[in-house]
């Protein structure tokens, strides 16, 4: 396992900008104190994933923060990424561990308590569980709230206690206690840091929020 810091976890959708460039949201969330950055563009074809996650990754070099690429393990391997993000749709983590190696960093979706179940605990770096609330980045039906969100986790602590578990969906400056209060090791945050007018401003905001919180 590789440790990553998934404390304040930003994910970059060109989608979720206001059309502002993605290098420029991508220096703002890690001057405001984003711990790992993940570019996630759904619509995109593969050579764009790929100039964009170059730039991204070249932004956010003078800061020392992990880039991840969503689902695209072959965007990862050729801008040497940190690693990738994969839901329960995407590559299967064996496939995308052996692809990558042992030091790349290696995330999971987990909705439900099956998915928890089957998750390859030895092949992931972190869990990322969700949608914990409703939210307008992504289709998401079934946000499962912070009870949910313990329910799921349990199982976690339980069967890899030192890996780091993620909450997503929905979570901005007035949920972000409660979420951690609930046990999270970190959130991901997709609106209420790029779509804000100043992304620095609201991610140094989120971040301080954080800190307090897991003191």
């Amino acid at each position: 396992m590789t440790t990553c810091d998934i404390s304040l976890y930003a994910i970059l959708d060109p989608a979720r900008t206001r059309d502002r460039p993605l290098a420029q949201m991508a220096s703002a969330a890690a001057r405001g104190g984003a711990t790992i950055l993940q570019y996630r563009d759904k619509s995109a074809d593969t050579r764009t994933l790929i100039d964009n996650a170059r730039t991204i990754r070249e932004a956010l070099a003078p800061y020392d923060i992990p880039l991840l690429i969503n689902d695209r393990v072959d965007v990862a391997l050729a801008v040497g990424a940190a690693g990738v993000h994969v839901g329960q749709c995407d590559m299967a983590p064996l496939d995308a561990r052996r692809l990558l190696g042992d030091d790349a960093i290696i995330g999971l979706t987990i909705k439900t308590q099956d998915h928890a179940r089957a998750a390859p605990t030895e092949l992931l770096d972190y869990v990322c569980i969700g949608g914990v609330f409703d939210t307008l980045s992504k289709e998401n039906r079934q946000s499962i709230g912070l009870d949910g969100w313990r329910d799921v986790a349990q199982h976690f602590r339980t069967a890899a206690p030192k890996m780091p578990v993620g909450a997503i969906a929905g979570i901005d400056a007035d949920n972000v206690v409660s979420v951690l209060d609930a046990g999270a090791d970190g959130v991901a945050i997709i609106s209420a840091i790029f779509m804000a007018d100043d992304v620095e401003a609201a991610t140094r905001h989120l971040r301080k929020a954080v800190e307090e919180a897991q003191k």
